[in-house]
């Protein structure tokens, strides 16, 4: 970890906040739990113990891996359906196969991000590749579930599929740090995601001893989720780890120091994914696999899965659509 990197990052553009922008405090920090999702593959629950409130218009994320599988063991997950929200999934490394019942899907791996905007509805399915559940292999990636406004959610369907090489690279002033941007903006250089919720993605990698200190859009929430390694984030150096989540208050900027030891992370570096959203905020009703605005409309969601409205598994497979659990 990371795939998508440079040799020389001072080659790419260099970002960073006016000296005059309001750096944003920490609210809280939260660890994740660890636990298993679809076939039993571990994740972190990223979000977990987090109030919606500073969350929205995110809903939840899981960190899959960092596993080493041996052979025999690569797990996804069965066919499933969601409704009224957008699925990203960033691999970082692996690979992991997405097949859906509107006829999207296709390959990621190493830096690639699937984005499935759910909508009215429709089934899916992850799994490793064949070849590698047969040799078993480095697996490690996020998904992310980012909610839909009332106007948005019975949108049709649609599918992205963003290679690695196509992400926005820039760097800190120094070259200390690396920024993968996947979705949004930050500092006028835009991802490749295309979003109907405005939000911004960001993977970054900064070496030991390094900062970031880089402009926020002061109308979007501000989160930063720790893959890898030990830093502080703040100007009040909040200290932060491996699989904890830092809420951010109000701001121009946000500021992550990576510590000079970097103990417990293989690649040697601090790896932190940086979110933020411009919050929806309206009556958000959530179960399992569907998010939807009231109960009603969550019950309307069980009975069209229930009757098939939300697609077919292709015949191909010949297999049936798990029970409405989500990912």
């Amino acid at each position: 970890m990371p795939a998508v990197t440079v040799e020389n990052p001072l080659t790419l553009p260099r970002v960073a906040a006016p000296a005059d922008a309001v750096s944003r405090p920490v609210r809280t920090v939260t660890t994740a739990p660890s636990g298993f999702e679809g076939e039993g593959f571990p994740v972190r629950r990223a979000f977990a113990g987090i109030n919606y409130q500073h969350l929205d218009p995110f809903i939840m994320m899981d960190q899959m891996g960092e596993v080493d599988y041996a052979p025999g063991e690569p797990k996804g997950t069965p066919w499933h359906p969601h409704r009224g929200f957008e699925t990203v999934t960033y691999l970082i490394d692996g690979t992991f196969v997405h097949q859906d019942s509107n006829g999207g899907g296709g390959t990621i791996r190493n830096g690639d991000t699937q984005w499935m905007t759910a909508g009215s509805g429709l089934l899916h399915i992850e799994a490793p590749p064949e070849q590698l559940v047969m040799s078993g292999g480095l697996f490690h990636g996020l998904q992310l579930w980012v909610n839909l406004p009332a106007r948005d959610k019975m949108m049709d369907p649609r599918y992205q599929d963003i290679r690695g090489g196509q992400v926005q690279l820039l760097t800190s002033p120094d070259g200390g740090a690396l920024l993968r941007v996947i979705a949004g903006d930050l500092d006028g250089h835009r991802g490749p995601g295309i979003t109907h919720t405005p939000i911004t993605m960001i993977h970054a990698t900064l070496r030991p001893g390094a900062q970031i200190r880089i402009p926020w859009r002061e109308d979007f929430n501000g989160l930063a989720y720790v893959l890898a390694g030990r830093g502080a984030v703040g100007e009040e150096r909040r200290p932060v780890h491996m699989g904890q989540t830092a809420v951010f208050g109000d701001g121009g900027a946000l500021t992550v120091w990576a510590d000079d030891a970097q103990n417990g992370s293989h690649t040697g570096d601090l790896e932190i994914v940086l979110l933020g959203g411009r919050p929806i905020r309206e009556p958000m009703a959530h179960y399992g696999p569907f998010v939807m605005n009231t109960r009603a409309e969550l019950q309307q969601a069980f009975e069209d899965f229930q009757k098939g409205r939300l697609g077919t598994v292709p015949a191909v497979h010949g297999m049936k659509p798990s029970g409405p659990d989500g990912d």
